[in-house]
């Protein structure tokens, strides 16, 4: 026990200081692109003929929610019209905002109305379902748990049954043995309740989109998305924060 303990005096403070202090992030990380439309050649398509997802098109856009940040479209570029950032602010609450185009910014994650906001930003318990992804995904909100990014210091939790949950986080493709699991899941989940949708595979059906593997059905109802192949934990954290209405101020202060 000594030896434990003298152990952990020597390590220090381990949790990261986000969102008190700005995102430390490694250093081959791949956030939100940045887009120059003037420097793109007329008639190129080097980039959207290499991304393997199709998620790059001309005139130069890059859908977000289907990218798997893997490069190979930057790569492409002689031009150097794409280059990708370390900005981690990728969630969003729409679809459509996950399309960025050059000149474009962030999108602002609007929190929750209300009278929803008030109810869930001090505790939200939330049931992950894995509908038939990689386990990607899945490691990466595993990792929110653990003592550097400890997601419940927040209030917010994952919990075993839907029933004693206030939304869902989905990811995978959803793919036709899942789906039903995944209904029955958000059946479950006492009203209100919120719906996040994490990684390409959920949002867009990533490379197993095709057929009728195209993530999320419709007729569920998405509160904010997180993309990402997989997101980073801050990047989720970043926008469930968001959503909640405790964003981090300036200097990356987050509201309490």
């Amino acid at each position: 026990m000594a030896n434990a303990l003298l152990e952990r005096l020597r390590q220090g403070q381990r949790t990261s200081h986000y969102p008190d202090a700005p995102a430390a992030l490694p250093e081959r990380f791949r956030g939100r692109p940045q887009l120059d439309g003037a420097r793109c050649a007329q008639g190129c398509r080097a980039c959207a003929d290499a991304c393997p997802v199709s998620a790059v098109s001309i005139p130069l856009r890059v859908d977000l929610g289907a990218c798997v940040f893997c490069g190979v479209c930057e790569e492409a570029c002689a031009a150097g019209a794409l280059k990708w950032t370390p900005d981690h602010r990728l969630a969003a609450r729409g679809r459509a905002e996950l399309v960025a185009s050059p000149g474009s910014a962030p999108s602002p994650v609007t929190p929750l109305a209300p009278g929803l906001r008030r109810l869930l930003s001090r505790s939200l318990k939330l049931r992950q379902v894995s509908a038939g992804g990689c386990s990607g995904c899945e490691a990466e909100l595993v990792a929110l748990g653990n003592v550097v990014f400890d997601l419940g210091r927040f209030g917010i939790q994952f919990v075993a049954s839907p029933r004693h949950a206030d939304g869902i986080v989905i990811t995978g493709p959803v793919t036709a043995n899942m789906e039903l699991a995944l209904r029955e899941t958000y059946a479950a989940v006492p009203d209100p309740k919120i719906v996040i949708a994490v990684g390409a595979c959920a949002i867009a059906g990533g490379p197993f989109a095709g057929g009728s593997i195209r993530g999320i059905p419709q007729d569920i109802p998405v509160h904010l998305y997180v993309p990402g192949c997989p997101p980073h934990p801050l990047t989720f954290l970043d926008g469930v924060l968001r959503l909640l209405g405790r964003p981090p101020r300036e200097g990356g202060t987050a509201q309490q």
